[in-house]
């Protein structure tokens, strides 16, 4: 049988969030979704044992923003363990889609090698918006509830590095 909740996770494989410091930033551009990215996201992280002082929540005007902003987060609180980027970018009729999503995901990629923390790619890549609100907590689950969880685990495995 075919998984189509890609979301559901086994909540004791994740670890307890109350140590670490995490941020989260969203884009504003394609709202309806990322703010349910957004939710999916912080409420798991509460979920999780994250603590309200340990979750700082961000918001930039589009998807290009994600990785400048991230680097700046990084580079201005050297206590943050890991960042969830979210945003959606939606296929039009010109190649904006394939710019945005590769300028992206390099930036996201190159953001995390610079600072040896976690960024967490929880960026929305669709042909079409019902493609993106299907993965907002629509027949596919919520990509934020996926970026969380990997945020904790990918923490715990920084954590576990600096122990050995």
């Amino acid at each position: 049988m075919k998984k189509t909740n890609l979301s559901d996770y086994d909540p004791t494989g994740v670890p307890d969030g109350s140590k670490y410091k995490i941020a989260v930033v969203a884009a504003e551009w394609n709202p309806e979704v990322t703010n349910a990215l957004l939710d999916g996201a912080v409420q798991t992280l509460r979920a999780n044992g994250i603590k309200e002082q340990n979750l700082l929540v961000y918001h930039v005007p589009g998807t290009f923003e994600l990785s400048s902003a991230a680097d700046m987060i990084l580079e201005h609180d050297d206590k943050v363990d890991a960042v969830i980027c979210i945003g959606c970018v939606i296929q039009g009729d010109t190649r904006h889609f394939e710019f945005i999503c590769q300028a992206v995901s390099q930036g996201i990629t190159n953001v995390a090698l610079k600072h040896h923390r976690p960024v967490i790619f929880s960026v929305l890549t669709t042909n079409d918006m019902q493609q993106a609100l299907d993965r907002a907590g629509g027949k596919h689950g919520n990509k934020g509830i996926e970026g969380a969880v990997t945020a904790l685990k990918m923490c715990r495995f920084a954590e576990n590095l600096s122990h050995k």
